[in-house]
Order: C-alpha cells, then sequence, then structure tokens
C-alpha cells in the first residue's frame, strides 16, 4: 500500500512508517504549503492512501465532490508516540477496514469508514 502523509503528519510517525518498509511520500518534504485540492489530485494520481490529520479533506470529498485517492485515512486522535500510528495503520489493514475507496475516520474509541463512492458528484 502506498501512502501520502499530509503536511501535518507528524515526521517522527513518517519516519516510523518508512523504516517499517512502507512507501511514503511526504507533502512537507516535498511541496509544503501544497493547497488540499492539489494535495487530494496527488493522491488520486499516483493512487495513493492519503494519512491526514486535516478535517476539511472530509468537507472536499464529500462536499464538493473532490477525488483524493485510492482512501483517506483521518487521524482525530493525537497519537502518544509515532509507533502509535502504524500500529494504528496496521490493525486497519489487518482488520481490511483500510482498502480503496473508503474515508477512514479514527478516534480512540473506534474508527469509522464511509464509501468514497458517496461523494456529491464523480
Amino acid at each position: 500500500m502506498k501512502f501520502l502523509a499530509d503536511e501535518n503528519f507528524p515526521r517522527p510517525a513518517l519516519l516510523v512508517l518508512r523504516d517499517a518498509g512502507n512507501d511514503v511520500r511526504s507533502v512537507a518534504e516535498e511541496s509544503p504549503g501544497l493547497p488540499d485540492e492539489d494535495v487530494a489530485e496527488l493522491c488520486e494520481r499516483d493512487e495513493r492512501v492519503l494519512l491526514t490529520f486535516d478535517k476539511d479533506f472530509g468537507e472536499l470529498v464529500f462536499r464538493q465532490g473532490l477525488r483524493a485517492g485510492s482512501a483517506i485515512v483521518l487521524f482525530r486522535v493525537v497519537p502518544e508516540s509515532p509507533v502509535e500510528v502504524l500500529t494504528i495503520l496496521r490493525s486497519l489493514m489487518e482488520t481490511g477496514v483500510l482498502r480503496a475507496g473508503l474515508f477512514c475516520v479514527v478516534t480512540r474509541e473506534r474508527v469509522r469508514t464511509r464509501s468514497l463512492q458517496l461523494r456529491a458528484s464523480s
């Protein structure tokens, strides 16, 4: 699975993901200040899963119909450590929750998913 870490994604967590063998590009490293629409376009073009803490992506995807890659993981939790992000992602992949076509919202209590097919326009 290929990932794109949004600009707000913590660098230590990014490094842990890479050290674990994941293919992770970083907006902060490659294009700081890149608008959300362009981040989504990059995900779509490269078929990457967006990793973000930015709640605006829900609005952009579901209300404005913006395409944003194969999946989106919105973290609504402040990780206690960089390894916790890796643990969360591994759990999502192992349980089959993280798969193409889903918008995943991660909190401490639960993971909610919604189909990206429910966008306002295609």
